[in-house]
């Protein structure tokens, strides 16, 4: 019987759902039905964030769900981040409230910082000008204060390093619950996974079918031989195979859809799991990383002269 690997233990103790429903580039007038969709699905687990732009359209979706009785608050799991021009630490109590207001929430779930870059206040885009010297210790001094006030009830990372994250373990009073990070067959993050466990991070994992259909960032990750060869032989597809493998190595996987039978796809990864003689193969894929933050580098302005920098050399 497989392990079904339905929740992983985070190190508040709390039981973070291991399948997430991911919202980034989920339009406003398709995420609402979306979100509806994967929570009468099975879904626990919805993943926003305040860049995405849609936090209003998923608040109304889940009061929409609550007042009819599908599901109970305290049944589901949701994620937000603190995005980059919120950074001061005086901004970042009022970037959460306003996510909770869009929400429609009392409280989140897990809290991130989006990403180890800055912005200035107010701005828009991703004009290099608009870039600062970020100040992580004292950004994550405001994000432990929303823990210990109880509107975040974990919080925790995303795109960084096992460099910045060991970092910011070192001085941090309340150790970062999650890094979320980009995380599929084309890249694996084995340095970061293992740096992760050792020091009781959960790694969640974006993009865990790369981005198919999505201009630069298009991958083909669906239509690689090792994983359709693998599908096949198990009689699942091609997706699933790869959300199936995250999560036997212990990650949460965040596969975005607005499509109903492919949200109802990526849910069906349970109750089966990849046998080690085929599992080792994964190891067979060349490497590709697809989100490298090239907008947050610049030769003089920010932190961050190359994408090398940005990531520390895990690129």
């Amino acid at each position: 019987m497989a392990t079904a690997m339905r929740f992983f233990e985070l190190n508040t103790g709390a039981k973070i759902p291991s399948v997430g429903l991911g919202t980034w580039r989920s339009d406003p007038g398709a995420v609402a039905d979306a979100v509806t969709t994967a929570i009468k699905v099975g879904y626990r687990h919805i993943d926003c964030a305040q860049f995405y732009n849609n936090e209003k359209e998923v608040g109304t979706a889940l009061q929409k769900l609550f007042s009819e009785g599908v599901v109970k608050r305290e049944d589901l799991w949701i994620t937000s981040k603190l995005w980059c021009n919120d950074h001061a630490p005086e901004d970042v109590p009022k970037a959460l409230d306003r996510t909770l207001e869009n929400l429609q929430l009392d409280c989140l779930d897990l809290y991130l910082i989006h990403w180890p870059v800055s912005m200035r206040k107010g701005s828009v885009g991703f004009k290099p000008e608009n870039l600062t010297q970020p100040d992580i210790p004292s950004t994550w001094k405001a994000m432990e204060a929303l823990y210990r006030s109880g509107k975040a009830r974990a919080i925790g990372v995303s795109n960084f390093s096992s460099k910045k994250l060991g970092d910011l373990l070192d001085i941090a009073e309340v150790p970062p619950a999650v890094n979320q990070v980009e995380c599929h067959p084309y890249w694996q993050q084995g340095k970061l996974r293992e740096f992760c466990k050792s020091r009781a991070v959960h790694l969640s994992g974006y993009a865990p079918l790369g981005s198919p259909g999505k201009g630069s960032l298009k991958s083909d990750i669906l239509k690689n031989p090792v994983i359709t060869t693998i599908a096949e032989k198990l009689g699942k597809t091609p997706a699933q195979v790869a959300l199936r493998w995250a999560l036997q190595l212990g990650h949460s996987v965040l596969p975005k859809s607005t499509n109903e039978a492919r949200i109802k796809e990526n849910f069906n990864v349970f109750d089966w799991s990849i046998p080690d003689d085929l599992f080792c193969k994964f190891s067979e894929i060349p490497q590709v990383k697809l989100i490298t933050g090239t907008d947050f580098v610049h030769e003089t302005l920010g932190a961050y002269k190359t994408v090398e920098e940005l990531w520390d050399g895990e690129v």
